[in-house]
């Protein structure tokens, strides 16, 4: 029987739409591997964020899943089937509610479905920085009659409770190797890496229904012999219509989504970047199989 001086974990974390799981998951990680936004779906692929904690001998996976919602669409049904997929493979899960909501059915869903998966769970009740005292009190009373390890409150804007969660989520890890190097921070491709922070750029500036019917995909990448990175992405939308939302008066959105997205780009690749970003009509991609698989989901 092998011998670990060292713990790890894959941990699952749920949730519904815009509860702030990845803010969490890059506040945990300590930077950004995860995009963030106020619409929901932001998050459409399982992003796995590594946390090694050295002091402890232990290594935490995280794997940041979709916020798990009645699916309108064939890519709705597929990021819950991915959130279901992820809590088989993992060692525990981390469950986040918001403080400022009130505790509903998604969320006594979600909690079934854990305490049917037989891992254990610890709850994070997150925004606690922005809900009142009654509000959190209310959330950690209900949430308690379902019996999971631990209940934290926390701010994963503020940082506030985040040592405490952290020490939870160690003490689930069990004996085992580390899966990636100490320093590693994520095991997502570069090429994703890139499309999502263009895509974030874009959730910033985009209204309505259009943040759903966008996707962005990176054709090409690579790096020049002068040191430069060269990056070709694609922005798709569903309708003609659409495009011309998303390129904006005279080119002003995909210009500033550009210029906002090479500062990010540079800043994670350490290198000059050189972006060429196109946008495309793609009909009806989000309820088409094939456009699905076309697109990468």
């Amino acid at each position: 029987m092998t011998h670990f001086d060292t713990r790890s974990g894959f941990i699952s974390i749920v949730g519904r739409p815009n509860v702030g799981k990845s803010t969490l998951v890059n506040i945990l990680v300590g930077t950004k591997v995860a995009i963030t936004s106020d619409r929901p779906q932001t998050t459409r692929n399982t992003i796995r964020g590594i946390v090694t904690v050295l002091e402890k001998n232990t290594q935490l996976v995280l794997i940041d899943t979709p916020g798990i919602h009645k699916p309108r669409t064939e890519l709705g049904e597929r990021l819950n089937r991915l959130v279901y997929g992820s809590l088989a493979e993992a060692d525990a899960a981390l469950f986040v509610l918001d403080a400022t909501q009130p505790i509903g059915p998604g969320d006594r869903r979600i909690a079934e479905r854990l305490s049917s998966s037989g891992v254990p769970v610890v709850v994070a009740v997150n925004k606690v920085d922005i809900a009142d005292k009654e509000e959190i009190i209310g959330q950690l009373a209900v949430a308690g009659e379902w019996n999971f390890a631990a209940y934290v409150p926390i701010s994963a804007t503020t940082a506030d409770g985040i040592e405490p969660l952290l020490d939870e989520l160690v003490a689930l890890c069990e004996p085992g190797p580390f899966f990636f190097p100490p320093d590693a921070t994520s095991d997502q491709p570069d090429q994703l890496l890139a499309g999502e922070l263009i895509r974030e750029k874009f959730l910033a500036r985009l209204r309505e229904e259009l943040p759903h019917s966008l996707a962005v995909v990176v054709d090409e990448m690579e790096t020049q012999d002068n040191g430069v990175v060269r990056i070709e992405a694609t922005a798709y939308v569903e309708r003609d219509s659409q495009k011309g939302m998303v390129i904006g008066k005279g080119g002003r959105i995909v210009r500033d989504v550009g210029t906002e997205a090479r500062v990010d780009l540079e800043k994670l690749f350490g290198a000059r970047v050189f972006l060429d970003l196109r946008v495309k009509v793609e009909k009806d991609w989000q309820r088409r199989s094939d456009g699905l698989d076309r697109l990468g989901f």
